[in-house]
């Protein structure tokens, strides 16, 4: 399942709009996610993140909310396992 998940804006670095990269925090969980498809962003402003883009701004009630579904659902332990269910298996 795709699923893009909100995460808050700790820090940016870069001057290119097109180069801007966002320390993102996920819940406690610090991410470098890409901040091109949102130029407008800005510090302590929450983003949506699908693979690693921001692809859209939402408030904080809207993060809050789908924070809590995830909860409920059980994906947030996934994206706290880390990229670790992406990695191939070694030989």
């Amino acid at each position: 399942m795709c699923l893009a998940v909100p995460g808050k804006i700790m820090s940016i670095e870069g001057d290119d709009p097109l180069l801007r990269i966002g320390k993102v925090s996920f819940g406690g969980i610090v991410k470098e996610v890409n901040l091109a498809y949102v130029p407008e962003a800005k510090v302590d402003d929450y983003v949506l993140v699908h693979v690693g883009f921001a692809i859209n701004t939402v408030d904080e009630e809207e993060a809050l909310k789908v924070f809590q579904y995830l909860k409920e659902i059980g994906d947030l332990e996934e994206l706290e396992a880390g990229d670790a269910s992406a990695e191939e298996p070694s030989p």
